[in-house]
């Protein structure tokens, strides 16, 4: 059975290049709208949505100001308690 090749010109590989792009671009656009529809959220989604570091986060399940669940290492949060915190931050401002 003869081998086929199929070259591809300039004008093939650009079209490629940006049907590519554009598949990336919407696979990490979902990757966001995923993590904006969690309910249960890590320690560094919850860092990144209040601008806080991890001593700082630490510091707010400590003294119980902030409810949280272990699983193994890890530690969640309910979305809803962050958003809380948000508004929270905002009347006071």
């Amino acid at each position: 059975m003869p081998v086929t090749i199929d070259l591809m010109t300039r004008e093939d590989f650009q079209q490629f290049k940006q049907e590519l792009l554009t598949e990336l671009k919407s696979m990490q656009l979902g990757n966001a709208q995923t993590v904006q529809h969690k309910q249960w959220l890590k320690s560094a989604d919850v860092r990144k949505m209040l601008g806080i570091s991890p001593g700082t986060l630490q510091n707010l399940r400590i003294n119980g100001q902030l409810r949280f669940s272990r699983v193994g290492t890890s530690m969640y949060y309910k979305r809803e308690d962050i958003e809380k915190m948000l508004l929270q931050g905002l009347s006071k401002a």
